[in-house]
């Protein structure tokens, strides 16, 4: 019977990504693993792409190699190393910010509604523009939400 009782919780936290992250909210192990992610983080490698540093036209981000005879693929001594799964950090604390709380990318400042004070901290999209980033901050301080990067783009000032 208990079996079943943690089935059905599996369940509800899969339907329900914001449960799951209330949970890891109150797990006393959330310290230790945004620890041991900061730990992975310092021993991983940089990635960069193979042959970037030889010419000028390959940009260092990484991208998978597949020629047949490249040496990164067959992971030779002395060639950088490939991104693999192992490099990951610990599932339970992904999309989580270093100060323990989730993260809530926000597009617009109706958006702002659905976060939650007090375990969620909210960032604001690339993509948002000056205006409407001004409109997020304004309701966020009403709110009294935590805007992770509050300065983005030039502030816009109104015409008089």
């Amino acid at each position: 019977m208990a079996e079943k009782s943690t089935t059905q919780e599996q369940r509800k936290t899969e339907e329900n990504p914001k449960a799951s992250q209330e949970n890891a909210q109150e797990d006393p192990g959330l310290a230790r693993l945004l620890e041991q992610r900061k730990s992975v983080a310092r021993s991983r490698p940089e990635f960069v792409r193979p042959e970037s540093w030889r010419y000028v036209r390959l940009h260092p981000e990484w991208r998978k190699p597949k020629g047949l005879d490249n040496k990164v693929r067959k992971s030779i001594k002395g060639w950088p190393r490939r991104v693999k799964v192992g490099y990951g950090g610990p599932a339970g604390v992904r999309n989580y910010h270093s100060s323990g709380h989730p993260e809530v990318l926000v597009h617009n400042a109706e958006e702002l509604s659905r976060v939650v004070p007090e375990k969620e901290v909210v960032r604001i999209a690339g993509t948002v523009g000056a205006r409407k980033r001004a409109a997020i901050m304004k309701r966020a301080s009403e709110l009294g939400l935590k805007v992770l990067n509050p300065q983005g783009l030039r502030v816009v000032e109104s015409k008089k």
